[in-house]
């Protein structure tokens, strides 16, 4: 029996458990005032009409016992009643403000998930020769969405995607999420150059953004037998080759995270990595690396990296998902996001 039935019957085990005692116990002993529990108990789950129904109930039940206690026409048992009756009055106002209490939260999360397939559109599962696979996990409950972010766009010449993670948490680890992702959308159709699209990034987070915060991100284009990198303090991606080496593509030198041009540091330059037939990337972000166990051990994701060989991306990513909350035990304390990706080059049979 699930909880919202458990909370269902509830008001009727309880009434029926107080005449079952007050009969037990007899005559001289009385638990009438108990039975206010049924009404008070319906406005939790049950409707205005319902929690009336249990009231009428108790009442019923109050004056026959009412009668066996020989309490009937007396001042005690009248107050017994009134107090039933208040209880089933304000069990009912109650009731009513839960109901619209729910009914305004179905709406607000009705709008916020509108709002949450605007900002993180689901990726393309296939994009030219890639094959696209994709994990999130929020740490605010009941939400989709943090800070961090991804997308993936196809161009007539490769795909360019973007990966990164806010710094802080919140309703304005969001808000500066949609700008990265706002900007990179434009960026990655209008800029030939990928050293181009993080220079509008970081126009755009200077622009409307404090200097306080910043974001680590990775811009990547993938095109024939190679993939660019551009890393702006991101965890470096895992490469899984076809023949099964896993190896970090760390870039060349350490580039400072977007939104922090003003210390005077330059844009780092992209770096090429091979990326050839069966190969794999997984990106991901600092909620996946730094996730702990109740001893404070880190998820070691370069170990647990090879499971993502075994299948197809999607399953495979998946399984790594699973793996990393049985490792965490419970909620995560950070946002993570991972975006695996495969190169399947079609080869046309003569």
């Amino acid at each position: 029996m699930n909880a919202q039935a458990v909370l269902r019957t509830l008001p009727f085990i309880v009434m029926a458990a107080v005449s079952l005692i007050d009969l037990l116990a007899g005559p001289t002993l009385g638990f009438l005032p108990l039975l206010t529990l049924g009404p008070t108990f319906a406005s939790v789950s049950g409707s205005i009409r319902r929690t009336a129904v249990v009231g009428g109930i108790a009442l019923a039940i109050c004056l026959p016992l009412a009668s066996y206690n020989s309490l009937l026409g007396t001042r005690q048992n009248n107050l017994t009643i009134a107090t039933i009756i208040a209880i089933t009055g304000a069990s009912m106002l109650a009731s009513r403000l839960r109901l619209r209490r729910e009914r305004e939260l179905a709406n607000v999360r009705l709008i916020a998930e509108a709002a949450q397939r605007v900002l993180l559109r689901p990726v393309p599962r296939k994009a030219n020769d890639l094959h696209v696979a994709l994990s999130y996990t929020s740490a605010m409950a009941e939400a989709q969405i943090g800070g961090d972010l991804y997308e993936v766009v196809t161009m007539p010449n490769g795909v360019r995607l973007l990966i990164g993670d806010v710094q802080g948490k919140g309703l304005e680890a969001v808000e500066t999420a949609a700008w990265v992702l706002g900007a990179f959308r434009e960026a990655a159709y209008d800029e030939p150059e990928l050293s181009r699209v993080g220079e509008r990034l970081e126009t755009s987070l200077d622009r409307h953004l404090s200097g306080e915060t910043f974001v680590t991100a990775i811009i990547a284009e993938v095109q024939d037998g190679e993939i660019s990198l551009l890393n702006c303090g991101h965890p470096a991606p895992l490469l899984l080759r076809g023949d099964g080496r896993i190896c970090p593509a760390e870039p060349p030198e350490e580039g400072l995270p977007l939104g922090l041009a003003s210390l005077g540091s330059a844009m780092p330059k992209p770096h090429r990595v091979p990326f050839g037939d069966g190969d794999r990337i997984l990106f991901y972000t600092d909620g996946v690396i730094e996730a702990r166990d109740e001893d404070g051990t880190f998820y070691p994701l370069p170990e647990r990296a090879r499971m993502l060989l075994a299948t197809d991306p999607q399953t495979a990513l998946d399984q790594l998902r699973a793996d990393l909350l049985a490792h965490v035990g419970g909620p995560l304390q950070d946002d993570a996001a991972m975006l695996l990706l495969e190169r399947r080059v079609s080869r046309v049979t003569p």
